[in-house]
């Protein structure tokens, strides 16, 4: 290896070395604060490296990563929304636990599990490819059931558990039927023999399936979601935060870069897969979150629908397919971080508030935490003048450039049909009935102090992205489609 593979890879080396360091640290010293500072600080100092790497990009590292600027501009959501978690994430793990018990691995789990996404984000092996996949899925295996103590983190962890290993099984069987055609195990070779066989093996073709079947377990697309609303209200709410945003992207940024070697949206039954889990993955998300009276629930099919749009948008094929899929990938982690923040930073004053009756009135008792709810509901529903609506336009725009007009259709009808239970939360928070039962009971909590302003400055933070993308979108557009360009360049450049 020579330097410059090295400055290409230094977010991955840095961040490593740093998830030693601190377990290092917790073994000489514990102390709650020190260590969620240091882990923030690690994150910050991870991010500042980007900028470096990419003055050595796009460059292969060896045979198993690339480091490209699509793999860059991932690599600065997923830390930048750890960023934001960790900062969420002190209050309510002071508020959970008693201060003789130890919390800090839970800050080393979570450098662990960013280190994974980090993988994924420049995999193009299948060895590459398995251990980001493995060390993210293991990491939040431990995080969803860090509340040891209590019933509903651990079957949540169960569940999560069973999903990993479930994910993982189809995965390596696909990844041996590939291995087995093709005699290779980087993305761009397996994509060859497609190209050069005048049929496509029923071998690689069903072994291609299992692969995007085990992605879309990890996206929680319908009918592989059912692990989705019982782990999103069951594991610790800044958990289930870091599932709907550096999870997913982490994914999502490895489904792009394998759709693009691999060139899947060529074959026929694998677009006929796609449209069909759109389809069924906005539907059922949809329909099920309309009986919902669980916030967290609420969320979590909320998200089977929004990847429904995100595979609508990937369908459309090409240059526009892949930056409209960036572009709400990064909405979609902005809107999830201001609705799940919310819930965090008021389950952080007087134990978990997941009902919808928890949040009747909250604007007349937090305002600034029902106006940042609010802001990232109304997003969600793709109201105009937030990012979540340029998001939409965005994907409805590919998929009508690319002739997907029943798809599209599909897109408008359940946006519409989610307005209903956006609207519905939306309302509670400015309802009355609760008001006077409401105040004494919130006065007397005991609020921690300490690190309260990171909260403030995170959800605004939050806010400030949503409103600014969705009145000027321009730069971050500008960003993606560069990274798009790289990705294509080097998919084509690739042997």
């Amino acid at each position: 290896m020579m330097l410059q593979d090295f400055i290409a890879l230094s977010p991955i080396l840095a961040l490593g070395a740093i998830s030693l360091v601190t377990m290092l640290a917790i073994a000489f010293g514990r102390h709650h604060a020190r260590i969620a500072v240091f882990a923030f600080v690690s994150c910050l100092l991870t991010l500042a490296t980007v900028p470096w790497a990419a003055t050595a990009a796009p460059r292969a590292v060896t045979t198993l990563l690339v480091v490209d600027g699509h793999a860059l501009l991932y690599m600065g959501l997923v830390l930048t929304a750890t960023m934001v978690i960790i900062a969420l994430s002190y209050r309510y793990l002071n508020a959970q636990f008693h201060e003789e018990e130890g919390v800090e691995e839970y800050y080393l789990l979570l450098l662990l599990a960013t280190f994974g996404g980090l993988v994924l984000t420049t995999a193009v092996h299948f060895v590459s490819f398995f251990l980001g996949f493995e060390l993210l899925g293991l990491s939040l295996c431990s995080l969803i059931g860090y509340l040891r103590t209590r019933r509903h983190p651990l079957e949540a962890a169960v569940k999560y558990l069973l999903l990993s290993i479930t994910a993982s099984a189809l995965l390596l069987f696909g990844l041996a039927l590939l291995y087995f055609e093709s005699g290779a195990m980087t993305f761009r070779t397996v994509g060859v023999i497609a190209k050069q066989a005048q049929s496509v093996p029923a071998l690689w073709l069903g072994g291609l399936i299992l692969v995007l079947v085990g992605i879309a377990l990890k996206l929680g697309l319908a009918p592989f979601h059912m692990w989705i609303p019982d782990v999103y209200q069951g594991a610790p709410t800044p958990i289930t935060t870091y599932i709907a945003t550096v999870s997913k992207a982490a994914v999502v940024a490895l489904l792009l870069r394998f759709s693009t070697e691999v060139e899947v949206l060529e074959l026929p039954p694998v677009v006929h897969l796609f449209s069909l889990l759109a389809v069924v993955s906005m539907v059922t998300g949809n329909v099920l979150a309309l009986q919902q009276q669980n916030v967290k629930r609420l969320l979590a099919y909320s998200s089977i629908a929004h990847f429904g749009y995100v595979l609508v948008a990937l369908l459309a094929g090409g240059p526009p397919a892949a930056e409209a899929v960036t572009f709400y990938v990064i909405v979609y982690c902005a809107m999830s971080l201001g609705a799940f923040g919310v819930v965090t930073v008021y389950s952080s004053e007087g134990g978990d508030k997941n009902r919808f009756e928890d949040y009747q009135g909250l604007f007349w008792t937090r305002p600034w935490l029902a106006a940042m709810l609010a802001l990232s509901l109304l997003s969600l529903a793709g109201i105009p003048v937030t990012a979540g609506f340029i998001g939409k336009f965005y994907a409805i725009a590919a998929g009508v450039d690319a002739g997907l007009w029943w798809l599209v259709l599909v897109l408008i009808a359940n946006s519409v049909v989610s307005l209903y239970y956006y609207l519905r939360l939306f309302v509670t928070l400015f309802g009355e009935a609760a008001i006077s039962a409401t105040l004494p009971q919130q006065e007397t909590v005991q609020r921690p102090a300490f690190m309260g302003w990171t909260t403030v400055c995170s959800l605004g933070f939050v806010a400030s992205i949503i409103l600014l993308l969705g009145v000027y979108p321009e730069p971050l557009i500008e960003l993606i489609r560069h990274s798009v360009n790289t990705l294509l360049m080097v998919a084509a450049q690739r042997p």
